[in-house]
Protein backbone atom coordinates (compact mmCIF):
# COMPACT_ATOMS: atom_id res chain seq x y z
CA UNK A 1 0.00 0.00 0.00
CA UNK A 2 1.15 3.54 -0.76
CA UNK A 3 0.14 6.22 1.73
CA UNK A 4 0.08 9.82 0.52
CA UNK A 5 0.19 12.24 3.46
CA UNK A 6 -0.28 16.00 3.30
CA UNK A 7 0.78 18.25 6.16
CA UNK A 8 3.54 15.76 6.94
CA UNK A 9 5.73 18.26 8.78
CA UNK A 10 2.93 19.21 11.18
CA UNK A 11 2.35 17.76 14.62
CA UNK A 12 -0.11 15.04 13.57
CA UNK A 13 1.44 14.59 10.13
CA UNK A 14 4.96 13.75 11.27
CA UNK A 15 3.72 11.44 14.03
CA UNK A 16 1.54 9.64 11.51
CA UNK A 17 4.43 9.28 9.07
CA UNK A 18 6.63 7.85 11.84
CA UNK A 19 3.96 5.25 12.63
CA UNK A 20 3.47 4.31 8.99
CA UNK A 21 7.21 3.79 8.53
CA UNK A 22 7.41 1.76 11.74
CA UNK A 23 4.85 -0.53 10.11
CA UNK A 24 7.01 -0.72 6.97
CA UNK A 25 4.52 1.12 4.79
CA UNK A 26 5.54 3.10 1.70
CA UNK A 27 4.88 6.78 2.26
CA UNK A 28 4.85 9.79 -0.03
CA UNK A 29 4.51 13.21 1.59
CA UNK A 30 3.64 16.70 0.42
CA UNK A 31 5.86 19.51 1.68
CA UNK A 32 5.66 23.21 0.85
CA UNK A 33 8.43 24.30 -1.58
CA UNK A 34 10.30 26.46 0.96
CA UNK A 35 9.46 24.42 4.05
CA UNK A 36 12.14 22.79 6.20
CA UNK A 37 11.87 19.03 5.66
CA UNK A 38 14.70 17.97 8.01
CA UNK A 39 12.35 16.04 10.31
CA UNK A 40 11.20 13.93 7.35
CA UNK A 41 14.51 13.36 5.57
CA UNK A 42 15.61 10.53 7.87
CA UNK A 43 12.28 8.68 7.84
CA UNK A 44 12.70 7.11 4.41
CA UNK A 45 9.77 8.83 2.73
CA UNK A 46 9.31 10.09 -0.81
CA UNK A 47 9.07 13.89 -0.59
CA UNK A 48 7.08 15.85 -3.17
CA UNK A 49 7.16 19.63 -3.02
CA UNK A 50 3.89 21.38 -3.72
CA UNK A 51 1.01 23.38 -2.29
CA UNK A 52 -2.56 22.24 -1.73
CA UNK A 53 -3.68 25.64 -3.05
CA UNK A 54 -1.92 25.03 -6.36
CA UNK A 55 -3.67 22.12 -8.02
CA UNK A 56 -1.08 21.84 -10.79
CA UNK A 57 1.63 21.23 -8.18
CA UNK A 58 -0.28 18.22 -6.83
CA UNK A 59 -0.17 16.02 -9.92
CA UNK A 60 3.34 14.80 -9.05
CA UNK A 61 1.95 13.60 -5.73
CA UNK A 62 -0.37 11.19 -7.56
CA UNK A 63 2.10 10.12 -10.26
CA UNK A 64 2.59 6.34 -10.13
CA UNK A 65 4.54 6.03 -13.39
CA UNK A 66 7.79 5.15 -11.60
CA UNK A 67 6.21 2.75 -9.12
CA UNK A 68 4.63 -0.71 -9.17
CA UNK A 69 1.46 0.58 -7.51
CA UNK A 70 -1.98 1.08 -9.02
CA UNK A 71 -4.44 3.68 -7.77
CA UNK A 72 -6.32 0.92 -5.98
CA UNK A 73 -3.23 0.66 -3.75
CA UNK A 74 -3.26 4.35 -2.77
CA UNK A 75 -4.65 5.83 0.46
CA UNK A 76 -4.57 9.61 0.79
CA UNK A 77 -4.51 11.04 4.32
CA UNK A 78 -5.15 14.76 4.17
CA UNK A 79 -3.90 16.33 7.40
CA UNK A 80 -2.76 19.67 5.92
CA UNK A 81 -4.58 22.65 7.36
CA UNK A 82 -4.27 25.72 9.50
CA UNK A 83 -5.34 25.54 13.15
CA UNK A 84 -6.23 28.81 14.80
CA UNK A 85 -7.60 29.91 18.16
CA UNK A 86 -8.17 33.40 16.80
CA UNK A 87 -11.68 34.82 16.73
CA UNK A 88 -10.94 36.77 13.56
CA UNK A 89 -11.93 35.60 10.11
CA UNK A 90 -8.80 34.52 8.28
CA UNK A 91 -9.11 34.34 4.49
CA UNK A 92 -5.85 32.44 4.08
CA UNK A 93 -6.94 29.83 6.65
CA UNK A 94 -10.23 29.47 4.80
CA UNK A 95 -8.42 28.93 1.50
CA UNK A 96 -6.07 26.30 2.92
CA UNK A 97 -8.71 24.45 4.94
CA UNK A 98 -11.46 24.53 2.31
CA UNK A 99 -9.93 25.00 -1.16
CA UNK A 100 -6.89 22.90 -0.23
CA UNK A 101 -9.16 20.06 0.87
CA UNK A 102 -11.26 20.38 -2.29
CA UNK A 103 -8.16 20.18 -4.48
CA UNK A 104 -6.92 17.03 -2.76
CA UNK A 105 -10.38 15.47 -2.86
CA UNK A 106 -10.93 16.33 -6.53
CA UNK A 107 -7.67 14.67 -7.58
CA UNK A 108 -8.27 11.65 -5.34
CA UNK A 109 -11.65 11.16 -7.01
CA UNK A 110 -10.23 11.76 -10.49
CA UNK A 111 -7.61 9.05 -9.95
CA UNK A 112 -10.15 6.81 -8.19
CA UNK A 113 -7.85 6.00 -5.26
CA UNK A 114 -8.66 3.30 -2.72
CA UNK A 115 -9.53 5.60 0.22
CA UNK A 116 -9.51 9.29 1.10
CA UNK A 117 -9.08 10.10 4.79
CA UNK A 118 -9.81 13.66 5.79
CA UNK A 119 -8.61 14.95 9.15
CA UNK A 120 -11.35 17.26 10.30
CA UNK A 121 -11.87 18.39 13.92
CA UNK A 122 -14.40 17.98 16.71
CA UNK A 123 -14.96 21.71 16.24
CA UNK A 124 -16.79 20.93 12.99
CA UNK A 125 -19.49 19.13 15.01
CA UNK A 126 -22.24 21.29 16.57
CA UNK A 127 -21.99 21.68 20.32
CA UNK A 128 -24.75 20.10 22.40
CA UNK A 129 -26.32 21.82 25.43
CA UNK A 130 -26.08 20.83 29.08
CA UNK A 131 -22.89 18.81 28.73
CA UNK A 132 -24.69 16.20 26.59
CA UNK A 133 -22.51 13.56 24.94
CA UNK A 134 -21.32 14.62 21.48
CA UNK A 135 -21.19 11.87 18.87
CA UNK A 136 -20.53 11.62 15.12
CA UNK A 137 -22.76 13.44 12.63
CA UNK A 138 -23.29 13.05 8.89
CA UNK A 139 -24.07 16.68 8.04
CA UNK A 140 -21.97 19.76 8.73
CA UNK A 141 -23.21 23.33 8.85
CA UNK A 142 -20.81 26.25 9.47
CA UNK A 143 -23.74 28.25 10.86
CA UNK A 144 -24.06 25.77 13.73
CA UNK A 145 -20.47 26.05 14.99
CA UNK A 146 -18.58 28.95 16.54
CA UNK A 147 -15.25 30.42 15.48
CA UNK A 148 -13.55 30.92 12.12
CA UNK A 149 -11.49 27.73 12.38
CA UNK A 150 -14.54 25.60 13.20
CA UNK A 151 -16.48 27.06 10.29
CA UNK A 152 -13.72 26.25 7.80
CA UNK A 153 -13.54 22.67 9.06
CA UNK A 154 -17.34 22.33 8.86
CA UNK A 155 -17.38 23.60 5.26
CA UNK A 156 -14.55 21.25 4.25
CA UNK A 157 -16.13 18.32 6.10
CA UNK A 158 -19.36 18.94 4.23
CA UNK A 159 -17.51 18.83 0.89
CA UNK A 160 -15.92 15.52 1.81
CA UNK A 161 -19.19 14.10 3.17
CA UNK A 162 -20.93 14.93 -0.11
CA UNK A 163 -18.37 12.76 -1.90
CA UNK A 164 -18.98 9.97 0.62
CA UNK A 165 -22.73 10.14 0.02
CA UNK A 166 -22.03 9.81 -3.71
CA UNK A 167 -20.26 6.52 -3.02
CA UNK A 168 -16.59 7.54 -2.92
CA UNK A 169 -14.55 5.72 -0.20
CA UNK A 170 -14.24 8.40 2.46
CA UNK A 171 -13.24 8.43 6.12
CA UNK A 172 -13.60 11.60 8.16
CA UNK A 173 -11.64 11.76 11.42
CA UNK A 174 -12.48 14.24 14.17
CA UNK A 175 -9.63 14.53 16.70
CA UNK A 176 -10.13 16.56 19.88
CA UNK A 177 -7.32 18.75 21.29
CA UNK A 178 -4.12 17.08 20.10
CA UNK A 179 -1.11 17.14 22.43
CA UNK A 180 2.06 15.10 22.73
CA UNK A 181 5.67 14.87 21.52
CA UNK A 182 7.23 15.75 18.14
CA UNK A 183 5.42 19.08 17.90
CA UNK A 184 8.19 20.90 16.04
CA UNK A 185 6.00 23.88 15.23
CA UNK A 186 5.15 24.43 18.92
CA UNK A 187 1.37 24.59 18.94
CA UNK A 188 -0.74 26.19 21.65
CA UNK A 189 -0.58 23.35 24.21
CA UNK A 190 3.09 22.53 23.61
CA UNK A 191 3.91 26.20 24.07
CA UNK A 192 1.96 26.29 27.33
CA UNK A 193 3.67 23.16 28.71
CA UNK A 194 7.08 24.49 27.70
CA UNK A 195 6.42 27.87 29.33
CA UNK A 196 5.31 26.25 32.59
CA UNK A 197 8.35 23.96 32.75
CA UNK A 198 10.61 26.95 32.04
CA UNK A 199 8.97 28.89 34.89
CA UNK A 200 7.64 31.45 32.44
CA UNK A 201 4.04 30.70 33.32
CA UNK A 202 2.70 30.75 36.86
CA UNK A 203 -0.97 31.58 36.28
CA UNK A 204 -3.88 29.78 34.72
CA UNK A 205 -7.59 30.19 34.18
CA UNK A 206 -10.46 27.86 34.98
CA UNK A 207 -11.81 25.57 32.30
CA UNK A 208 -11.59 22.12 30.80
CA UNK A 209 -11.22 20.39 27.48
CA UNK A 210 -10.78 16.98 25.89
CA UNK A 211 -7.12 16.35 25.09
CA UNK A 212 -5.82 13.38 23.11
CA UNK A 213 -2.31 12.07 22.50
CA UNK A 214 -1.10 12.65 18.95
CA UNK A 215 0.23 9.09 18.84
CA UNK A 216 -3.20 7.66 19.69
CA UNK A 217 -4.79 9.72 16.91
CA UNK A 218 -2.09 8.48 14.50
CA UNK A 219 -2.71 4.88 15.50
CA UNK A 220 -6.47 5.35 15.14
CA UNK A 221 -6.05 6.77 11.63
CA UNK A 222 -3.77 3.91 10.65
CA UNK A 223 -6.24 1.32 11.90
CA UNK A 224 -9.09 3.01 10.03
CA UNK A 225 -6.97 2.97 6.87
CA UNK A 226 -5.49 -0.51 7.09
CA UNK A 227 -8.88 -2.06 7.92
CA UNK A 228 -10.74 0.06 5.33
CA UNK A 229 -13.29 1.60 7.69
CA UNK A 230 -15.32 4.34 6.05
CA UNK A 231 -17.58 7.03 7.53
CA UNK A 232 -17.02 9.44 10.42
CA UNK A 233 -15.05 8.78 13.61
CA UNK A 234 -14.33 10.90 16.67
CA UNK A 235 -10.85 10.26 18.07
CA UNK A 236 -11.00 12.00 21.42
CA UNK A 237 -9.02 11.42 24.60
CA UNK A 238 -9.78 12.54 28.14
CA UNK A 239 -11.88 15.41 29.43
CA UNK A 240 -9.53 17.16 31.85
CA UNK A 241 -9.66 20.41 33.78
CA UNK A 242 -6.82 22.90 33.58
CA UNK A 243 -6.53 22.52 37.35
CA UNK A 244 -5.68 18.83 36.96
CA UNK A 245 -3.44 19.49 33.95
CA UNK A 246 -1.33 21.97 35.89
CA UNK A 247 -1.23 19.64 38.90
CA UNK A 248 0.24 16.91 36.67
CA UNK A 249 2.85 19.38 35.41
CA UNK A 250 3.63 20.50 38.96
CA UNK A 251 4.11 16.90 40.15
CA UNK A 252 6.23 16.01 37.12
CA UNK A 253 8.52 19.05 37.39
CA UNK A 254 8.84 19.37 41.15
CA UNK A 255 7.85 23.03 41.07
CA UNK A 256 6.83 24.19 44.55
CA UNK A 257 4.99 27.36 43.74
CA UNK A 258 1.23 27.04 43.45
CA UNK A 259 -0.24 28.18 40.12
CA UNK A 260 -2.38 31.27 40.59
CA UNK A 261 -5.88 31.26 39.11
CA UNK A 262 -6.96 34.29 37.08
CA UNK A 263 -10.61 34.86 36.23
CA UNK A 264 -11.65 34.70 32.57
CA UNK A 265 -13.17 38.18 32.60
CA UNK A 266 -9.84 39.61 33.81
CA UNK A 267 -7.97 37.81 31.01
CA UNK A 268 -10.42 39.17 28.42
CA UNK A 269 -9.35 42.71 29.29
CA UNK A 270 -5.79 41.92 28.22
CA UNK A 271 -6.57 39.87 25.09
CA UNK A 272 -5.62 42.77 22.74
CA UNK A 273 -2.25 42.96 24.54
CA UNK A 274 -1.72 39.19 24.24
CA UNK A 275 -2.46 39.42 20.51
CA UNK A 276 0.00 42.30 20.08
CA UNK A 277 2.75 40.44 21.94
CA UNK A 278 2.07 37.36 19.82
CA UNK A 279 2.47 39.36 16.60
CA UNK A 280 5.68 40.98 17.85
CA UNK A 281 7.30 37.69 18.83
CA UNK A 282 5.63 35.72 16.00
CA UNK A 283 4.04 33.26 18.42
CA UNK A 284 0.37 32.35 18.84
CA UNK A 285 -1.12 34.11 21.90
CA UNK A 286 -1.97 31.89 24.84
CA UNK A 287 -5.39 33.50 25.26
CA UNK A 288 -7.99 34.68 22.76
CA UNK A 289 -11.74 35.11 23.04
CA UNK A 290 -12.14 31.85 21.13
CA UNK A 291 -9.76 29.90 23.38
CA UNK A 292 -11.61 31.18 26.45
CA UNK A 293 -14.91 30.14 24.88
CA UNK A 294 -13.52 26.67 24.04
CA UNK A 295 -12.42 26.04 27.63
CA UNK A 296 -15.96 26.78 28.81
CA UNK A 297 -17.77 24.92 26.03
CA UNK A 298 -19.15 21.39 26.00
CA UNK A 299 -16.20 19.14 25.12
CA UNK A 300 -17.84 15.89 26.16
CA UNK A 301 -16.82 14.01 23.01
CA UNK A 302 -17.50 10.29 22.65
CA UNK A 303 -14.99 7.94 21.01
CA UNK A 304 -17.23 4.94 21.61
CA UNK A 305 -17.66 4.24 17.88
CA UNK A 306 -13.89 4.11 17.34
CA UNK A 307 -13.40 2.01 20.48
CA UNK A 308 -15.94 -0.52 19.22
CA UNK A 309 -14.73 -0.52 15.61
CA UNK A 310 -10.93 -0.41 15.91
CA UNK A 311 -10.35 -1.07 19.63
CA UNK A 312 -9.34 2.56 20.13
CA UNK A 313 -8.27 3.33 23.71
CA UNK A 314 -6.36 6.59 24.38
CA UNK A 315 -3.48 6.41 26.84
CA UNK A 316 -3.52 8.22 30.23
CA UNK A 317 -2.99 11.99 30.05
CA UNK A 318 -0.14 11.74 32.59
CA UNK A 319 1.85 9.61 30.15
CA UNK A 320 1.28 12.10 27.33
CA UNK A 321 2.48 15.05 29.40
CA UNK A 322 5.54 13.15 30.67
CA UNK A 323 6.54 12.09 27.15
CA UNK A 324 6.03 15.65 25.89
CA UNK A 325 8.34 16.94 28.63
CA UNK A 326 10.97 14.31 27.81
CA UNK A 327 10.79 15.25 24.13
CA UNK A 328 11.20 18.95 25.00
CA UNK A 329 14.30 17.99 27.00
CA UNK A 330 15.70 16.01 24.05
CA UNK A 331 15.10 19.06 21.83
CA UNK A 332 16.88 21.30 24.39
CA UNK A 333 13.77 23.47 24.81
CA UNK A 334 13.79 23.37 28.62
CA UNK A 335 16.13 25.80 30.38
CA UNK A 336 16.04 24.98 34.11
CA UNK A 337 18.61 22.31 35.09
CA UNK A 338 16.81 21.53 38.36
CA UNK A 339 13.50 20.89 36.56
CA UNK A 340 15.19 18.83 33.83
CA UNK A 341 16.92 16.71 36.48
CA UNK A 342 13.68 16.23 38.42
CA UNK A 343 11.73 15.19 35.31
CA UNK A 344 14.40 12.68 34.30
CA UNK A 345 14.56 11.24 37.80
CA UNK A 346 10.78 11.05 38.06
CA UNK A 347 10.56 9.33 34.69
CA UNK A 348 13.18 6.74 35.61
CA UNK A 349 11.29 5.91 38.80
CA UNK A 350 8.24 5.07 36.73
Amino acid sequence: MLYIVTGASGHLGNNLVRLLKMNKEDVRVLVLPNENSDILNNLGVDIVYGNVLNKDSLYALFDLSKSTYTYDDVIVIHTAGIISISSRKDQFMEKVNVLGTKNMLDLSMAYNIKQFIYISSVHAIPEKPNHELITEVTEFDPALVKGSYAKTKAIASNLVMDAYKQGFPITIVHPSGIIGPYDYKKGYMTQMIMMYLNKELSTRIEGQYDFVDVRDVSEGIYKLASNYHLGTYILSGHLISLKKLFLILKTLSGRKRKTAVVSSWFVKIFIPLFSLIGRIYKKPPLFTNYSLYTLKSNSNFSHQKASFTINYHPRPIDETIKDTALWLISEKKLKKPSIISFILKKSNEN
